[in-house]
């Protein structure tokens, strides 16, 4: 069905009107943002709140059809299926910088996605004159920016075999508000997971022992970290665990021994699945938030095979 209404430009000052109005005085669920930048772009920097919106450019050679469908563009699929509803108003589009429809080209995430949006959503659609880049410069403190320090360069420890790592960090990572990567030691510290508010552990090691059965929920992939292993035979019971824990409002800690290969493959896979971003982009976004990945090459070239197959799913 097609939307009632065209897509509207709105100012900077406009959104800020919007993001600022009580949600009871709406007769819907309120504003939804939809961020049309990359990925790892997004993870630095957006308005809080926001969604992120992917389309890599793999998926754009394979579509042969001049119409994307909003399943392409928002993998998640209970906010696809509130969009669909009309759950949602406004729905507002924002790129990185463009100052009005008219500039948009026709391969660009924005316009597929505003196309898409009018093709299969009922209710207001908004564009962010300025993108986000303008917002952010403008209203700062509506945006959520990471304290990762992205020009420093941490030396890595040595690591060899399943040794836990000298160095490890004083909590697990976050990598998503539901999903973090870490290691034994933080999987054995009670006070360690309750301060990160983890309620669910999966544990990719054949060693580690689950410490607290019968407080967390747990699951148990027996992985070893050899050239032999073979962790793509665990990466859709992973997913499948950490999406129930997302959907039940909880969290998980991903771990092994130290949190270093095994554990951090699993998130890759997360990643790129929920995600749908390369395996390059998922490595920098992991590996800013935890210096020490360093999953083993076997596993590198697993995820690889991973990449081919998310990535021309459709």
């Amino acid at each position: 069905m097609n939307s009632i209404n065209e897509p509207l430009e709105i100012t900077g000052n406009e959104l800020v009107h919007i993001l600022r109005t009580p949600r009871d005085q709406y007769t819907s669920a309120g504003c939804v943002v939809l961020d049309c930048r990359p990925f790892l772009d997004f993870s630095l920097a957006h308005i809080c709140e926001s969604r992120n919106v992917n389309w890599n450019a793999m998926l754009r050679r394979r579509s042969k059809s001049s119409v994307v469908a909003l399943e392409w563009l928002i993998p998640d699929k209970a906010l696809r299926a509130r969009l669909q509803s009309g759950e949602f108003s406004p729905v507002v589009v924002v790129d990185e910088r463009s100052n009005s429809m008219a500039e948009l080209k026709a391969e660009s995430v924005a316009q597929m996605l505003l196309t898409a949006l009018q093709n299969e959503v009922h209710t207001q659609i908004c564009f962010l004159q300025g993108g986000f880049g303008a917002f952010s410069a403008a209203y700062p403190e509506l945006c959520y920016t990471s304290t990762i320090n992205h020009c420093a360069v941490e030396p890595e420890p040595k690591v060899t075999g399943r040794r836990t790592p000298a160095y490890d960090q004083d909590g697990p990572v976050e990598l998503l508000p539901f999903l973090f990567l870490g290691s034994a030691i933080h999987s054995s510290r009670r006070e360690t997971l309750a301060a990160a508010g983890i309620t669910a552990v999966l544990n990719v090691s054949s060693t580690c022992p689950n410490f607290y059965e019968g407080e967390f929920q747990y699951l148990r992939l027996t992985v070893e970290d050899t050239l032999a292993a073979d962790i793509r035979a665990c990466f859709s019971a992973s997913i499948a665990f950490i999406d129930s824990v997302k959907q039940s409002g909880g969290r998980v800690l991903v771990h092994c021994q130290a949190g270093i290969s095994r554990s951090a493959t699993i998130c890759l896979a997360y990643l790129m699945h929920t995600q749908r971003v390369r395996l390059d982009e998922a490595f920098d976004f992991v590996k800013q938030r935890r210096h020490v990945i360093s999953p083993n090459l076997a596993f590198m070239g697993q995820l690889l095979q991973f990449e081919t197959d998310v990535l021309c799913q459709g």
